[in-house]
């Protein structure tokens, strides 16, 4: 049976598996909801996003035909703009603050920034422009959203930007590490092409560390921003997991972003261990890659898990299903050493441990065994320790310690945003919330800048 199917889905069938999954709206469609807004004077949706994106503005631009203006006035706020339209969990954010959520349904906010970007990269617009040459020289470790956030506001103040990123493309988790069929590549690299169009120099290949040492960073630059995001998915601590037709799933998602689709998921049983959206994106990008059956497993409930509640429900249309209270105990593999079952055990929740959550606790004789052909995990993401303290940063289990206000870090040259500041449980580790955090450190290392040759007059 899996020989057929390998044989039914082509590559063509497989890439287009991987296509946008929704349709942006066509002009007609962007008016008449466009149409639909009140364009509050104090509106809610403004406070309710992240980067402060005037939305009414936006809008009332796209009902009266002004589509550069409109894409203008949201990549002023959010240089991620366009990946955001896509990404933002806006049932949350805007939409969910929308004034209309009491009488009808919200303006789709998202869905309208979407179409505003989209007509700015299909028509090839330059967004921004380059500010004076102040002769400061400013290092970005990293070209993910924090990075290219603070990498654009810089450039337009007339700073000399170079940004170092070890992959080699730039854009990090919008480049990488999100799905293809809810963001296409193209789309976040279009948004490098912005900030490069401001004279932002983005050096790919280049790994701290090993191509270039943060002494000389910090020795090199008048100020180092340190935006390295996150790193890989963690060992799940099992026998096992060196078997093949185990994935970490971030290298799933990645793989498909390159347009490298397996044909090994064809056909076959997969289980996801972990829900967060990570977790979503691997059963997702599996279900798309062709297997027959895919489950996600889960140590707690749905109450629980850390998935956007739009992720899970794009994952139920898939036809994913949700095995909760669930934990693997070891992995089992065939006389090829290929995963073939996963020994499971069932939880129950206990009082709520140091981080408020119920802590799950193993159920004595519950083992059961569950027949799999391929395990990825989505465990969350490791923090980059090594990097850390290449700068020699203080840090809590990798979450770099900065001040709340200006992101200086414990070096007083070196900056930090994104999700290495982000620590669990607090506060919203969101795209859009590493673009704000971008904007605000370079404005705070401008302001620095400032008083400083305010105090040398």
């Amino acid at each position: 049976m899996g020989n057929l199917l390998q044989n039914l889905l082509s590559d063509e069938d497989l890439a287009q598996n991987f296509a946008e999954s929704k349709p942006s709206y066509n002009a007609q469609e962007a008016l008449d909801e466009a149409n639909r807004c009140l364009y509050c004077y104090d509106a809610p949706c403004i406070k309710a996003c992240p980067t402060g994106i005037d939305i009414p503005s936006f809008i009332k631009k796209i009902a009266s035909g002004n589509l550069k203006g409109s894409a203008k006035t949201i990549m002023e706020e959010n240089p991620i703009g366009a990946s955001c339209a896509r990404v933002c969990p806006t049932e949350e954010l805007c939409e969910g603050a929308c004034v209309l959520n009491d009488s009808t349904k919200p303006i789709m906010i998202g869905d309208l920034q979407r179409f505003a970007t989209d007509w700015s990269i299909k028509n090839e617009q330059v967004m921004f422009k380059v500010g004076k040459k102040n002769g400061k020289r400013i290092a970005i470790v990293g070209s993910g959203p924090a990075g290219l956030s603070a990498a654009r506001e810089l450039g337009r103040l007339g700073y000399e930007v170079t940004v170092f990123e070890s992959k080699g493309e730039a854009g990090g988790l919008d480049t990488h590490g999100i799905v293809p069929f809810r963001l296409p590549k193209d789309i976040s690299l279009w948004e490098v092409e912005q900030v490069e169009s401001l004279g932002v120099e983005i050096r790919t290949n280049a790994e701290v560390g090993k191509d270039i040492f943060a002494a000389d960073l910090v020795s090199d630059y008048d100020s180092v921003i340190l935006t390295a995001g996150m790193s890989k998915v963690p060992m799940l601590g099992i026998d096992g997991e060196d078997l093949e037709g185990v994935y970490d799933a971030i290298d799933l998602v990645e793989e498909t972003k390159n347009e490298n689709y397996s044909t090994e998921f064809i056909g076959k049983r997969a289980a996801v261990i972990g829900a967060g959206n990570t977790a979503i994106d691997g059963a997702t990008t599996s279900v798309r890659l062709g297997a027959d059956n895919v489950k996600i497993l889960y140590r707690r409930t749905e109450a629980e898990m850390s998935a956007y509640d739009f992720e899970y429900e794009f994952a139920k249309q898939d036809g994913v299903e949700f095995r909760w209270l669930i934990a693997p105990k070891r992995l089992i593999g065939d006389r090829n050493d290929h995963v073939k079952q996963i020994e499971c055990v069932r939880m129950e929740l206990k009082e709520a441990g140091s981080d408020g959550r119920m802590r799950p606790v193993e159920i004595e004789g519950s083992e059961f065994l569950m027949d799999v052909d391929i395990v990825i995990k989505a465990i969350g993401q490791t923090r980059h320790h090594q990097l850390i303290d290449e700068f020699g940063l203080e840090h809590h289990n990798g979450v770099v310690k900065v001040d709340n206000e200006t992101y200086l870090t414990s070096q007083p040259k070196v900056y930090a945003a994104g999700d290495v500041v982000f620590e669990k449980g607090v506060g919203e580790a969101m795209a859009v919330s590493a673009a704000q955090q971008g904007k605000e450190t370079a404005y705070a290392i401008h302001q620095q800048f400032k008083a400083s040759e305010l105090g040398n007059v």
